[in-house]
């Protein structure tokens, strides 16, 4: 079962708390997204793998630590994952950005699919996939389904807020997935939002409705 990590650092659940604010505006909203996301990248990348090599600085030769082995994609689920991209690449300036577009149908609240594309070396990379919700999970897993079907092997989920309904899933359906939250809510409501959670954040960070 893949393994699920709550980022509880207190400047994270300090700019959460204004997120989920409804008289938080679109400006303040989209940086304050970006903000978090680029928080959260610290934990969400603490495991990747590290060489040794050999640099000179002003004084003498020494030994260092720099990132080895596969490089990094960031993939947001359109259009609210759009808001986590610019904070991560703020850390991760060398990672390469695709996009997968999905929409919930309002009465049936499945995910369809209306764009996709990719690195080409999207099956050898770490890929990070973003979406600030993690609700029912349709989303999220038609996303990673369609990743591994282009051969991606190396995912990980990050998401400000979900709902256990949206967790659940996803861990059913990807148990190799590992899923980074900034908060676990407590549940979804009849119209499939998650509570307390902050709204619609597609309408909020790009100030449509």
């Amino acid at each position: 079962m893949s393994k699920v990590t709550q980022i509880s650092h207190p400047l994270i659940l300090h700019k959460l708390a204004f997120i989920r604010c409804k008289e938080t505006g679109s400006k303040d909203f989209r940086e304050l997204v970006e903000e978090v996301a680029m928080l959260m990248a610290y934990e969400v990348t603490r495991d990747m793998q590290l060489e040794t090599v050999e640099i000179e600085t002003p004084i003498c030769i020494t030994k260092c630590k720099m990132l080895a082995g596969k490089k990094v994609a960031i993939v947001p689920i359109l259009r609210a994952g759009l808001g986590m991209v610019d904070g991560m690449l703020k850390l991760i300036p060398a990672a390469k950005v695709g996009h997968i577009g999905l929409y919930r149908d309002e009465k049936t609240l499945q995910p369809v699919e209306y764009f996709c594309k990719l690195p080409q070396d999207i099956q050898e990379r770490d890929i990070i996939v973003t979406d600030p919700m993690l609700a029912t999970g349709g989303s999220a897993i038609d996303a990673i389904t369609l990743l591994k079907r282009r051969g991606a092997k190396y995912i990980r989920l990050m998401c400000l807020i979900a709902a256990p309904e949206g967790v659940k899933a996803v861990q059913e359906s990807h148990p190799d997935v590992d899923i980074y939250v900034a908060s676990v809510d407590e549940k979804l409501n009849e119209d499939g939002y998650i509570v307390p959670g902050l709204g619609d954040a597609g309408d909020r960070l790009f100030g449509t409705k």
